[in-house]
């Protein structure tokens, strides 16, 4: 059975920098991509990034580029998103998700049927 496990969270100041962990586990193949989505109070739940095990591509939302980094330890199967220069818009529960058996990774929430518990990110200002 395939599991993520999102840890790293917590509360930092506007400006500051938090690293959050997806650690993965089951997966019977090495091809696989890893997204982390996000879900303020009262809003959607939106794509932040995503990576993909079999080249290491990566894709981000506009409203992270130049700011956020995904990354992939595939010996640990372990993904992880380096958060810098952090907004109070930022502030959510960041989830990761994940899917076998693809190479070409989206933030699009459908394709993914793998989901972590989530931790929670609060930027103040």
């Amino acid at each position: 059975e395939v599991q993520v496990v999102e840890s790293g969270g917590g509360l930092v100041q506007a400006g500051g920098s938090l690293r959050l962990s997806c650690a993965a586990s089951g997966f019977t193949r090495k091809d696989y991509v890893i997204g982390w989505f996000r879900q303020a109070p009262g809003k959607e739940r939106e794509g932040v990034a995503c990576i993909s095990s079999d080249d290491g591509s990566t894709y981000y939302a506009d409203t992270v580029e130049g700011r956020f980094t995904i990354s992939i330890d595939n010996a640990k199967k372990t993904v992880y998103l380096q958060m810098n220069s952090l907004k109070p818009e930022d502030t959510a529960v960041y989830y990761c998700a994940t899917r076998e058996f693809v190479n070409v990774c989206t933030i699009v929430t459908r394709p993914y049927d793998v989901w972590g518990q989530g931790t929670q990110v609060t930027v103040s200002s």
